[in-house]
């Protein structure tokens, strides 16, 4: 059976995002083309397609950990360090409110659920997400 193990991410992350595109439950809200997606970044991303390039980037991050994830968590992953002129550099995390609009169109979209799990409080993928992504790994693999 072929999962996203077997696929690097570089080829995997573009088709899944040309399948996000097919789902009519995620769409960009019109905010999304002004606003920088961390703290850190001086410009909002240049590509047209950027919010389905992070809701397949989530996808897969969901689909290789084994506990719940967390808006909190994805911050963190999507963060990155803030240069401060002559000051030391420091991490700050990435923008909350685009992660969390990404897990409700995901989670209306049926791929992902809210669950609770030994206190950790987020969510995960559902059978119907996870046979979405390793449809699309077996398709990338194939050719």
């Amino acid at each position: 059976m072929v999962n996203i193990f077997d696929v690097e991410a570089g080829k995997l992350i573009p088709k899944l995002k040309d399948e996000l595109k097919k789902v009519e439950q995620i769409k960009p809200p019109a905010w999304s083309k002004f606003v920088k997606t961390a703290v850190v970044k001086s410009r909002p991303p240049q590509e047209d397609d950027f919010w389905y390039t992070r809701a397949a980037a989530m996808l897969r991050q969901m689909y290789k950990t084994d506990r719940p994830l967390g808006v909190q968590r994805l911050r963190t992953k999507y963060g990155g360090k803030e240069q401060n002129r002559s000051k030391p550099a420091h991490y700050k995390k990435g923008s909350g409110s685009i992660i969390r609009k990404l897990m409700q169109q995901l989670e209306s979209a049926g791929f992902v659920k809210k669950t609770t799990v030994n206190k950790h409080a987020g969510r995960v993928l559902t059978p119907k997400g996870k046979s979405f992504i390793d449809k699309v790994a077996r398709t990338v693999l194939k050719g």
